[in-house]
């Protein structure tokens, strides 16, 4: 019996396509590793430096800018300490799983930009907090689908804060952030440093 002679070539292609299907799923279904452990630690300590400073504010718009600095700050060491994180582990940081969190992650900080602009607008700063927290733990909670566990844990605790914050004092919203964007991310900092390296 004749042999044709594509066979081992159509076989060849034929384990090609299995080896980028395998691979694909198994990037489609692996989760975002690089959350920085370090780096929320950092987060946490600017979250802790910002309340206290931000607690001896005399009017709201230095209370506000207070803040807005502190999230540009963190922001940036977030965005720092997952590109090393990321290059450390030798993980694309344009994985699949990196999108995946990064799109559902934006969706409710772009939210809490714009919620902010309307309320500082409309002179009701003592939302902020709350609706701060809510958004933000929103956005953990989303993102943290795709990554370890401990995320979206992290993201529900920011939310129940979050909520106490909206109905509470001023002075109770404060305490929330310091508590949210101090000592939560220094806590769960912490924990991923130590259980997910680094």
């Amino acid at each position: 019996m004749k042999r044709r002679t594509d066979e081992p070539h159509s076989l060849h292609e034929h384990a090609a396509e299995n080896l980028v299907f395998i691979r694909d799923a198994m990037e489609r279904a692996g989760s975002f590793t690089a959350v920085p452990g370090w780096g929320g630690v950092v987060m946490g300590l600017t979250g802790v430096a910002a309340a206290i400073i931000a607690a001896g504010q005399e009017t709201p718009q230095a209370w506000l800018v207070t803040w807005v600095a502190a999230a540009v700050v963190a922001s940036a060491v977030g965005l720092v300490a997952i590109l090393l994180k990321s290059r450390e582990a030798g993980v694309p940081f344009f994985s699949r799983p990196a999108r995946q969190f990064a799109f559902s992650y934006s969706p409710a900080i772009l939210a809490a930009a714009l919620i902010t602009a309307a309320l500082v607008r409309a002179g009701l700063h003592s939302f902020l907090p709350g609706v701060w927290l809510l958004l933000y733990g929103a956005a953990v909670v989303a993102g943290g689908t795709y990554s370890v566990r401990i995320v979206p844990l992290m993201g529900m605790l920011f939310f129940f804060l979050g909520a106490i914050a909206l109905f509470s004092s001023r002075l109770i919203g404060d305490i929330s952030l310091g508590v949210g964007f101090g000592a939560l991310h220094i806590i769960f900092g912490a924990i991923i440093a130590r259980r997910h390296g680094g």
